[in-house]
Protein backbone atom coordinates (compact mmCIF):
# COMPACT_ATOMS: atom_id res chain seq x y z
CA UNK A 1 0.00 0.00 0.00
CA UNK A 2 1.17 3.45 -0.81
CA UNK A 3 1.60 6.54 2.07
CA UNK A 4 0.56 9.59 0.67
CA UNK A 5 2.22 10.71 -2.58
CA UNK A 6 3.15 14.29 -3.20
CA UNK A 7 4.27 15.80 -6.72
CA UNK A 8 6.15 18.41 -6.86
CA UNK A 9 6.96 20.20 -10.56
CA UNK A 10 11.02 21.69 -9.67
CA UNK A 11 13.40 22.68 -12.47
CA UNK A 12 16.00 19.88 -13.03
CA UNK A 13 18.68 19.53 -15.29
CA UNK A 14 17.25 18.36 -18.86
CA UNK A 15 19.33 15.20 -18.13
CA UNK A 16 16.81 13.91 -15.16
CA UNK A 17 12.59 13.32 -15.64
CA UNK A 18 11.88 12.95 -12.14
CA UNK A 19 12.97 10.95 -8.78
CA UNK A 20 10.97 9.96 -5.76
CA UNK A 21 12.08 10.42 -2.13
CA UNK A 22 10.67 8.86 0.98
CA UNK A 23 10.34 11.85 3.85
CA UNK A 24 10.93 11.73 7.72
CA UNK A 25 6.90 10.76 7.64
CA UNK A 26 6.81 8.51 5.26
CA UNK A 27 5.37 9.91 2.46
CA UNK A 28 6.57 9.73 -0.96
CA UNK A 29 8.03 12.82 -2.96
CA UNK A 30 7.61 12.60 -6.50
CA UNK A 31 9.95 15.56 -8.10
CA UNK A 32 9.00 16.22 -11.62
CA UNK A 33 11.32 17.98 -13.83
CA UNK A 34 9.02 20.86 -15.08
CA UNK A 35 10.69 21.47 -18.61
CA UNK A 36 9.29 18.65 -19.29
CA UNK A 37 6.17 18.81 -21.64
CA UNK A 38 2.76 17.82 -19.81
CA UNK A 39 2.35 14.42 -21.44
CA UNK A 40 6.04 12.92 -20.10
CA UNK A 41 5.64 14.36 -16.70
CA UNK A 42 2.26 12.40 -16.35
CA UNK A 43 4.59 9.37 -17.52
CA UNK A 44 7.45 10.50 -14.97
CA UNK A 45 4.41 10.42 -12.33
CA UNK A 46 3.07 6.85 -13.30
CA UNK A 47 7.18 5.43 -13.42
CA UNK A 48 7.82 6.93 -9.88
CA UNK A 49 4.58 5.27 -8.67
CA UNK A 50 5.75 1.96 -10.09
CA UNK A 51 8.83 2.26 -7.60
CA UNK A 52 6.75 3.04 -4.61
CA UNK A 53 3.99 0.34 -5.54
CA UNK A 54 6.75 -1.95 -6.21
CA UNK A 55 8.62 -1.21 -3.14
CA UNK A 56 11.93 -0.51 -4.38
CA UNK A 57 12.66 1.95 -1.63
CA UNK A 58 13.32 -1.53 0.76
CA UNK A 59 15.08 -3.00 -2.23
CA UNK A 60 18.87 -3.78 -1.65
CA UNK A 61 19.99 -3.24 -5.39
CA UNK A 62 21.18 -0.63 -6.81
CA UNK A 63 19.35 2.16 -9.08
CA UNK A 64 21.02 0.98 -11.96
CA UNK A 65 19.28 -2.63 -11.16
CA UNK A 66 15.92 -1.25 -10.13
CA UNK A 67 15.53 1.00 -13.47
CA UNK A 68 16.71 -2.22 -15.46
CA UNK A 69 13.80 -4.31 -13.93
CA UNK A 70 10.97 -5.26 -15.43
CA UNK A 71 7.40 -3.63 -15.35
Amino acid sequence: MMEQAIVRLIDMPCSVRGFVRRDSDGDYNIYINNRYPVDIQRRTVRHEQEHILRGDFDNAASIAEVESLPR
